[in-house]
């Protein structure tokens, strides 16, 4: 299959177009960026064959089969939406858009013209995290009564920009961080948040945009969450804490797009480190998407995955914002 990046973005060159080029008989054909002068450079620094600044030229170019789209937060709507009517498969970064209303536009524009969406959620396709999830499907941890996700890190300077200045782009740490959590806990628990309690601030980062925030998250089945995400915490760490009847799940460094970090379980036995396998997490979703344009199961995070995170991210800012308790509001999915 051959690839149109829908933004010249950090992303797209550091990670993304590798992983795509992993997969055999896939190519990059085509970027799209808002500046002519920056796409060719993109182009040109990538091994990327064509330029556009026009959406709809880079979509009308028939060897085109899908479209991986890293732009601001609100125009991946718009350009989902073109790239649907156009014929074309679509992998979406975080957020899907900046209303849950939107992504549910986005979602059914897919099935109806029968074609794969994907939110790009690489969390969920670390081993690290692949490796969690089994353990509390196994039952390793008896029951589970809690989680905490802590992800507060220190947002690199060249990632700066309209992610801590520009709500309109959909900027701050909870559509950036928040959004990814709300994935990682679903896929862990395999249930959605209902009702969320959130405080935000600005911490030194943020110029009238949010860059920390803390939630607590009520699940259907009683289990409590808790969760951490700034961009203002350099030594933090990050990691995901999992506590059951039967034991106590730590794993750390494993927030990330790395295939890093540690797992350690605490039982009545004692306290073990766990292996896991060690992948590129974006060729692992690449992978499953491609199996899904091939008519063979799911894409690692499909569009209604994306939509539910952006539901949870939404009911943090909300809650942050009233200074109440709030109901995640999934419009029906």
């Amino acid at each position: 299959m051959k690839w149109g990046l829908v933004g010249a973005s950090t992303i797209a060159s550091e990670h993304m177009i590798g992983a795509i080029r992993a997969q055999s008989g896939h190519t990059v054909e085509a970027v799209l960026s808002s500046s002519a002068e920056r796409g060719r450079a993109f182009a040109t620094r990538n091994g990327i064959p064509h330029a556009f600044t026009d959406l709809d030229a880079l979509l009308a170019r028939p060897e085109i089969g899908a479209v991986y789209i890293s732009t601001t937060n609100e125009k991946h709507f718009s350009q989902a939406m073109a790239a649907f009517a156009a014929g074309k498969h679509v992998l979406c970064e975080k957020p899907l858009a900046l209303s849950v209303d939107d992504a549910a536009k986005m979602v059914e524009a897919a099935r109806s013209a029968g074609l794969v969406f994907a939110a790009n959620h690489h969390l969920r396709c670390a081993g690290a995290h692949l490796a969690i999830r089994q353990l509390i499907a196994e039952g390793r941890l008896g029951r589970i009564l809690s989680m905490r996700v802590f992800h507060a890190v220190s947002l690199p300077e060249h990632l700066r920009g309209w992610r801590i200045d520009n709500r309109d782009a959909g900027g701050g740490v909870i559509a950036d961080i928040t959004v990814h959590d709300a994935d990682t806990v679903r896929f862990h628990l395999g249930e959605d948040p209902k009702t969320v309690v959130a405080q935000a601030v600005s911490s030194g980062l943020g110029e009238g945009v949010e860059d920390s925030v803390m939630s607590v998250w009520t699940m259907p089945s009683g289990i409590m969450v808790q969760s951490h995400e700034s961009f203002t915490h350099p030594y933090a760490g990050s990691g995901i804490e999992v506590h059951g009847t039967e034991g106590s799940l730590f794993a750390q460094g494993v927030m990330t797009q790395r295939p890093t970090g540690t797992i350690t379980m605490t039982d009545k036995d004692g306290t073990v480190q766990l292996n896991y396998e060690r992948h590129d997490v974006y060729g692992y979703g690449l992978k499953a998407f491609n199996r899904a344009v091939a008519g063979h199961g799911r894409p690692a995070a499909d569009g209604v995955d994306g939509l539910k995170s952006l539901a949870v991210a939404m009911a943090v800012a909300r809650s942050a914002h009233e200074g109440r308790a709030v109901d995640v509001d999934y419009k029906g999915y």
